[in-house]
């Protein structure tokens, strides 16, 4: 296939058939993920469309499936009743109108009445003219709309919005519509980047989800990088919750070291007269938190699923990092992150992995810390779920070179030289109560805290070693996984 060419489901479905040695050659790669979702060839990124209907959960995402590097995006699909059991469906969506003709970019799904309302962001670059630069000219970014009873028959594409329906003081950079219920109506927003490169959301509102009108902007008093993408506003207990991708953003102390972020602000919203403002610091600076501290977390979704629990999916990746993934060599790239359970507490938002993870634990024992050396535990994939008493320092061996380290407040992720190019990232926390880690083939995800803080990693390396050294007592209860069933 080739970039910037229309792709259609005809053209998939003839290049799947002649491509089985490919398939095998990417089943085949050690690095494969146990318990993640990733793609059965070539690339994976965003999810979209997330949602749950008559009791099937429906996980979409950006997806090439004909090379690793991501060049053509489809959405694909996985269905799941109880995030342990997964269906690995077709391509659903393909850039193949000329309104989306270059990438059928990130969306969401909204569901109502029995009805799956999907918006996405159509993609076109103008090669009309040599001096496109594609920021400020020669990009179209089309909001578009179609539906569903089922999650698998769709209707007909609708362009809703073009660039012309955008304020006039913004570049070309329009992008990845959420939309939410408040009220009496619906709002829809949207990753924005001005022609000042300030980034921000875009508000829209409508009344019937085809005919939306401009409502309002989020952002911050002083630029917070050039372009917020992936935006996704949400209720969480009370509280009214932005989480959106900063681009941009230079480090500040332990925070903002990946090359993009990942925020969320908690915002107090009167849509009555149209008017917000965001949670502020004790000095009245406003409260802008990092959503995960690893090094591979991008553009997560919510959904609120029919038991009202606020259920979060990331990107295990990021764009433009300055680090590899040696899965590029067996023809494929990047996964999801296991599925979080989101609440608001004590300002904060917390994140904790859904109960059904639970199912897939097997062979469960208990260590005193320390006994855990002395067992000699070589797994790799494993949950640990560590308790701690008084915990002055430690160093904690996730696997042979991996390491979490804590002292004088600082916890901090070292991946050794076993990250390809990743080296370490930290965060402050006031002292150190628990840790639950979820370690794969080639993942990581730490919670810290009970989810106060994350740590979202890939990691290269298999050979297995889990001890604690250090001035610190506590437990540990370790169970080996058995990871996802594909049927």
């Amino acid at each position: 296939m080739k970039k910037y060419h229309k792709v259609n489901k005809e053209d998939y479905e003839k290049w799947y058939g002649e491509h089985q040695a490919y398939r095998d050659r990417v089943k085949s790669d050690p690095n494969r993920l146990a318990y993640h979702l990733m793609p059965e060839t070539g690339w994976l990124n965003d999810p979209n469309g997330l949602c749950q209907l008559h009791g099937l959960y429906h996980i979409y995402y950006q997806y090439t499936p004909f090379e690793p590097t991501g060049e053509i995006k489809l959405w694909g699909h996985y269905t799941t009743k109880d995030f342990v059991r997964y269906t690995s469906e077709e391509p659903v969506l393909f850039p193949d109108h000329d309104f989306d003709a270059h990438g059928v970019y990130s969306g969401s799904a909204f569901v109502e009445d029995g009805t799956i309302h999907y918006f996405y962001t159509g993609n076109v670059k103008c090669f009309d003219r040599d001096d496109h630069d594609y920021i400020m000219s020669g990009r179209e970014s089309n909001t578009i709309y179609f539906s569903s009873r089922d999650g698998y028959e769709f209707s007909e594409k609708m362009v809703l919005m073009t660039n012309r329906d955008y304020p006039a003081d913004m570049s070309c950079h329009i992008r990845d519509p959420k939309v939410f219920y408040h009220g009496s109506a619906y709002y829809m927003a949207l990753g924005a980047r001005d022609k000042e490169s300030k980034g921000m959301v875009l508000l829209y509102r409508s009344e019937n989800l085809k005919d939306w009108e401009y409502y309002n902007r989020i952002t911050t008093e002083a630029p917070l990088g050039y372009m917020w993408e992936c935006p996704d506003l949400f209720w969480l207990d009370g509280q009214l919750c932005l989480i959106c991708c900063p681009q941009g953003v230079a480090p500040r102390g332990v925070d903002f070291w990946n090359v993009h972020q990942c925020t969320v602000m908690g915002l107090d919203y009167d849509f009555g007269a149209n008017t917000y403002r965001m949670n502020r610091l004790e000095d009245n600076q406003e409260k802008i938190s990092m959503v995960d501290r690893g090094f591979d977390f991008y553009a997560p979704q919510t959904f609120e699923d029919e038991t009202g629990r606020r259920i979060l999916i990331g990107w295990m990746g990021i764009p433009d990092a300055d680090y590899t993934n040696p899965t590029t060599q067996a023809g494929w790239q990047h996964a999801l992150t296991i599925p979080r359970v989101l609440h608001w507490a004590g300002g904060r938002l917390i994140q904790t992995p859904v109960e059904e993870l639970k199912h897939m634990r097997c062979h469960g024992r208990t260590y005193d810390l320390g006994q855990l050396n002395e067992a000699g535990e070589k797994e790799i994939v494993y949950e640990a779920c560590f308790q701690f008493g008084a915990c002055d320092r430690m160093t904690l061996t996730l696997r042979a070179g991996v390491t979490l380290n804590y002292e004088n407040r600082l916890l901090t992720l070292d991946m050794g030289g076993k990250g390809s190019g990743r080296t370490n990232r930290s965060v402050m926390v006031d002292d150190l109560r628990e840790l639950q880690v979820f370690s794969d083939t080639s993942s990581l995800e730490v919670f810290v805290n009970g989810g106060e803080e994350v740590f979202t990693t890939r990691v290269y390396g298999m050979e297995g070693s889990i001890r604690a050294d250090g001035a610190c007592s506590g437990c540990v209860d370790l169970y080996d996984l058995s990871g996802f069933i594909y049927e």
